[in-house]
């Protein structure tokens, strides 16, 4: 089925004890990686049937006797498979290298259920980006919205700009994690929690699809995980320090950006280590015809810090501490300002000028967590207790005429969030069927604002704090039927003191005085889903699962037109997601699919009210499917592919339903790539990303689209990495964004409909990066 691999790659010694019968025999797999290192949770097959997984030793004993010669093969996420033919002998150990394969079908995740679990028996649809595909995409752009919007079914693609808003996940907003800290603020979503680390911090990224509360407030999509880089090798210090430079080689002037960055690592005995900072210098940005982008809140001109550091001490072999921080800065300083295009006709450039206020952007965001864990606690329960704090600032641009207040003005969402998380799982087994729960308690506190910078306040504090008990069972009722099902208890309140809206004429004219108090929330979230793991050929599965939100409490309070808070609508979105699909690999062939659909009774879509964005709550309904294959051709050529649409509409009052507009649903989406090695020391990648039409509303009575409900229509943008390995140490890639420069307005230029945010995307860029491995 699999070809075997070089003894170079995967050493192969087997121990005959002579005249011993094989029955008296331990007979154990011990699989590790080419540094070394064990591998856990990797797949076992005996003649094609699937017996069990590896520990977190990289060990397997085999619980049956070998009376006939059978086919062994092992695969895991991120290394090509390894088969050999076993003979019914004496065998006593089996040690096993696997080969690395950043092609390979992504096996295992962590971020569905709390705890390591193979992605062949989560009841829902996930995506992982491997460390290697992460390294492909940023050799393109190192811009996290570009990477993923790019590579994962679902999500919307980049906006080219600070802010990610619109970029959602199914139609719905995504929680953003980093080590499973929250990034976003549902409170009030200032649209920049994508955007939150550097690429190089980055060991993989989990994206769970479909509203789940298993992390609490703000996941009605879905969860984005950032999983953070872990120290490899048993050295006591190891490292790889990368260089790098860009600019658009069709319109050179001004384009030219550079970053550095460094990474170390190491063992030293029980204490283990890894610590990177990196600092990347965006150039200016210029459109296919060679303009220069000037908008506000661009990537244009952007300076990019992040510091990391992970540290964990291994007390014993079931007892670990890992402490954890991470810094990263983000902000735009620019010598151009934005001239106003018109929409559908000439775009916005970007023109000599300066900008007044505050550089828009991330001025910081600290995160800080520290984890203890520990295996058999009592029987066989394992302990995960996480303390952690993060504390966000998101700035916007200045405004010299604002809508919304009088004046000019700028502002910024300040966001600090403190929260523990107690989790465990117990295995357990009745009768004959085994199974395990994993259940705890999260703690959250939320504190979340928007003021202005001269002291006016927009938004004024909303202090959350969040109770949530949650129980989820697993259960094999049948050799190959797992069932999961859970539920969690939501109980959270909002603080608000009293306040006045902000005034938008002189001398305090359009204020009101709003009378604060305390908002509960409670609610019990439930999900179930079955799985059925017996062939691989059609892995099937289908799941109900809800999720619970807090979202944009603070764009109604702003807006508030009660004098006390029991008369403003806030209540909770509560989304209810169903989901059928299957993956299927033969061979050389993977190929998955799924579909959806998720209703809410109280949505939430901002729509345009008298040339405002105003929260519109009525009931909601988004569906849509995806689709995505792999192919292995050979060794050295694999090709893949996915395509995604979403669709979605509220109901309004009178029955009536209306299309959700564009900030909550993108346009279809496909993508695909073509992988080449002619030779070991070179990977050549081909990209395609389409994005399709959608053109769902008509012009208002002015002849304009309303905010948000532009047309779309479609774009191919095609791009290349390449990667030569010099030696061992030494590493060169190339990386091409745009490679036909094609002059083209991405999605989020198209839907707003807006006379200046009405600019063309990035041009050619051409990215070249030198990498050293300590």
């Amino acid at each position: 089925m699999y070809a075997k691999l070089p003894i170079s790659l995967a050493a192969i010694f087997i121990s005959l004890l002579a005249g011993l019968e094989a029955v008296a025999q331990e007979r154990q797999i011990r699989i590790t990686n080419e540094q070394r290192l064990p591998v856990p949770h990797a797949t076992i097959y005996l003649n094609q049937k699937a017996i069990g997984k590896s520990d977190e030793q990289g060990t397997y004993t085999l619980q049956s006797d070998l009376k006939n010669p059978m086919n062994l093969l092992i695969t895991a996420v991120g290394y090509a498979p390894f088969s050999v033919r076993v003979k019914p002998d004496t065998l006593t150990v089996l040690p096993v290298t696997l080969a690395m394969d950043d092609v390979r079908l992504k096996e295992v995740v962590v971020t569905a259920g709390r705890k390591v679990e193979s992605i062949d028996e989560i009841p829902s649809s996930v995506s992982i980006l491997t460390r290697r595909e992460i390294e492909a995409q940023a050799m393109i752009s190192q811009d996290l919205s570009a990477i993923l919007g790019n590579s994962v079914p679902g999500l919307g693609t980049g906006t080219n700009k600070a802010s990610n808003s619109g970029q959602t996940l199914r139609g719905r907003q995504v929680l953003v994690l980093i080590d499973g800290i929250p990034q976003s603020t549902p409170l009030m979503n200032g649209s920049r929690d994508i955007r939150t680390i550097s690429p190089l911090a980055i060991e993989r990224v989990e994206v769970i699809k479909g509203a789940t509360s298993i992390y609490g407030n703000g996941s009605g999509g879905g969860i984005i995980n950032y999983i953070t880089k872990k120290p490899q090798g048993d050295r006591k210090i190891s490292g790889q320090t990368n260089v790098g430079t860009s600019l658009n080689p069709l319109h050179t002037s001004e384009t030219l950006s550079y970053r550095a960055s460094q990474l170390l690592q190491g063992k030293l005995d029980k204490l283990s280590y890894v610590v990177s900072g990196s600092m990347d210098y965006t150039g200016l940005f210029r459109d296919g015809k060679g303009e220069a982008n000037g908008q506000d809140d661009g990537l244009s001109n952007t300076y990019q810090y992040n510091a990391f550091i992970k540290t964990g001490y291994q007390f014993n072999d079931k007892t670990s501490l890992t402490a954890f921080y991470n810094f990263y800065k983000s902000i735009q300083k620019s010598d151009y300002i934005n001239k106003a295009g018109v929409y559908g006709q000439t775009p916005s450039i970007g023109i000599k000028g300066d900008n007044p206020g505050d550089p828009a952007g991330t001025p910081f965001n600290h995160n800080v967590s520290l984890n203890f864990h520990r295996d058999e606690l009592f029987g066989q329960t394992s302990l995960d207790l996480t303390a952690y704090y993060n504390h966000f600032i998101s700035m916007n641009r200045y405004v010299p005429g604002g809508t919304a207040w009088y004046g000019p003005g700028q502002t910024q969402i300040q966001s600090t969030k403190k929260g523990i998380r107690l989790n465990l799982n117990t295995p357990w087994k009745l009768g004959p069927i085994p199974g395990e729960v994993t259940y705890g308690i999260d703690l959250l506190n939320d504190k979340t604002n928007q003021f202005l910078t001269d002291g006016r306040i927009y938004i004024p504090d909303m202090d959350m704090v969040n109770l949530a008990p949650y129980a989820q069972l697993k259960a094999d009722l049948l050799p190959d039927l797992i069932f999961k099902g859970g539920v969690r208890y939501e109980n959270a309140s909002v603080t608000v003191k009293d306040f006045n809206t902000i005034a938008t004429g002189p001398d305090g004219q359009g204020s009101i005085f709003v009378k604060g108090g305390k908002i509960p929330y409670n609610a019990t979230m439930f999900n179930a889903g079955l799985r059925y793991t017996r062939f691989d050929l059609f892995n099937p599965f289908v799941s109900f699962s809800q999720g619970f939100a807090i979202n944009e409490l603070g764009r109604i309070l702003r807006r508030a037109t009660e004098s006390t808070l029991d008369n403003l609508e806030t209540d909770a979105i509560i989304t209810n997601n169903y989901e059928v699909g299957f993956s299927s690999r033969y061979q050389w062939l993977s190929l998955s699919a799924a579909y959806y659909f998720s209703t809410s009774e109280l949505g939430l879509n901002m729509v345009d009210v008298g040339g405002y964005l105003m929260p519109q709550r009525e009931p909601e309904e988004v569906r849509g499917y995806e689709l995505a294959v792999d192919a292995r051709l050979s060794s050295k050529v694999s090709v893949g592919g996915s395509y995604a649409y979403v669709e979605g509409k509220a109901e309004l009052d009178d029955g009536k339903k209306v299309y959700l507009n564009g900030i909550r649903i993108a346009p279809p989406k496909g993508t695909g790539y073509i992988y080449y090695k002619p030779v070991q020391r070179l990977d050549l990648r081909l990209f395609w990303v389409h994005t399709g039409s959608r053109d769902r509303f008509e012009v208002n009575s002015s002849g304009k689209y309303n905010n948000s409900e532009g047309a779309v229509r479609p774009v191919n943008l095609f791009n290349l990495a390449a990667g030569y390995t010099v030696n061992p140490s030494w590493r060169v890639s190339l990386g091409i964004e745009n490679i036909f420069n094609t002059s083209y307005y991405p999605v989020v230029s198209q839907y707003r409909g807006i006379d200046a945010e009405y600019v063309r995307g990035n041009g050619m860029i051409a990215n070249l990066n030198v990498s050293f491995q300590l």
